[in-house]
């Protein structure tokens, strides 16, 4: 094997691990509220925000990475970003609540700058392996996400942690991942965004196919952090106990881990992804009747269907970002652009879901907002999946 070969071998080993590592922060809360609720007293709004802080973050600073690489380039970033989320989950141990909020919020924006760079490294250093390496990479994020909603409740009762080192005990991962891409440092990524977010915005503004691929992001992204925010109570609130809907919430991603990988590698072959954005929506669409009208013994065959569909249509929105792109640059451009403006988009799902329910005083109604969510995937899909360039 070449040392070009080996290089870009390590590379994809360190990118999988740091991909591993951007999602437990926040999928490892959802079965945790019902605990943090009796030990804090904060009321469910407040709870809300344990997971509409980074989604928001991610919104808000996935504009600060142009910025951070023009200064210290993709490897300082993304070591930047890995330093944030460690520094982020270990300030949740501490006990006040300003600690809590403000560890969630620095994790999120760790999280935003490590998701905008990764699009762009795999355009550049792999553009012949780009459908299956965002697969690849796409799972990892679902398969760290499942491990972190199914073992949350066991760590903090079973073993005994308290759910304070439940999530704290994440940083030593995220440590892990910081930790192998150090060398990363050495070697020059030039992958880097010379425009603002302003200016690709300006730039990119006038695309429609660009504002449908942030849509989409932002739609199919809102689906995702409503559900791992309100499914645990949702189902314990139909008589599951706490451990076994954390666990349902983990088959949720770990079905999604399958389509995250197969549905772009099968969809970066096809000319225009247009029938893998039906694929991938229809079956949802039915699977939330079925949630919202089946008995609770069928949840786990409903939340499997869901979980399947949100994992491939998360691969998707990485892999528009990546086909509707011309270059690494165009790439990380429209990777800024799309993930600012669709995780803006995805942070008030669980907001507006929670009113909802507030509101009607039942789940039919937050649940029929994510079936109109759906329809509105495939209408922003079906002009993203167009073989164009932005």
């Amino acid at each position: 094997m070449t040392s070009e070969k080996q290089r870009k071998l390590l590379l994809l080993i360190v990118i999988i691990i740091i991909s591993l590592n951007l999602r437990p922060a926040i999928t490892s809360v959802g079965p945790l509220i019902g605990e943090i609720r009796l030990d804090t007293g904060l009321s469910n709004s407040l709870l809300g925000l344990l997971t509409t802080l980074p989604v928001l973050a991610f919104g808000l600073f996935s504009v600060m990475t142009p910025l951070l690489t023009r200064k210290i380039g993709t490897e300082g970033t993304m070591a930047v970003a890995l330093l944030l989320l460690t520094g982020g989950i270990l300030l949740r141990v501490i006990p006040v609540h300003t600690a809590l909020f403000a560890g969630t919020l620095i994790l999120g924006i760790g999280i935003a700058l490590g998701n905008v760079l990764l699009p762009g490294i795999i355009k550049k250093q792999f553009p012949k392996r780009t459908g299956v390496l965002t697969g690849t990479y796409s799972a990892m994020f679902g398969l760290g996400a499942a491990i972190a909603s199914g073992i949350s409740v066991p760590l903090s009762v079973g073993a005994g942690f308290g759910w304070r080192w439940a999530l704290g005990l994440w940083a030593i991962a995220s440590f892990i991942a910081l930790a192998v891409w150090l060398p990363q440092m050495k070697v020059n990524l030039p992958v880097v965004n010379r425009k603002s977010f302003r200016e690709s915005l300006q730039h990119l503004g006038q695309s429609k196919l660009a504002w449908m691929v942030a849509v989409f992001v932002g739609l199919q992204s809102l689906t995702y952090y409503t559900l791992i925010t309100w499914l645990p109570e949702i189902l314990i609130e139909r008589s599951m106990s706490p451990a076994d809907a954390g666990w349902i919430l983990a088959l949720m991603q770990g079905v999604g881990v399958l389509s995250t990988f197969a549905i772009p590698a099968w969809a970066s072959g096809r000319k225009r992804q247009r029938l893998p954005v039906l694929v991938i929506v229809i079956p949802e669409l039915i699977a939330l009747i079925g949630l919202m009208a089946g008995p609770l013994s069928f949840a786990w065959f409903w939340v499997s269907i869901i979980g399947f569909c949100l994992g491939g249509s998360f691969g998707l929105a990485l892999l528009f970002i990546v086909l509707r792109s011309r270059d690494s640059n165009s790439a990380n451009e429209l990777s800024g652009m799309s993930q600012s403006v669709g995780y803006t988009i995805a942070a008030t799902g669980p907001v507006i879901f929670g009113s909802l329910f507030d509101l009607a005083g039942n789940w039919l109604v937050p649940l029929g907002f994510l079936f109109l969510i759906a329809l509105l995937k495939i209408w922003s899909g079906w002009t993203a999946g167009d073989d164009e360039f932005v």
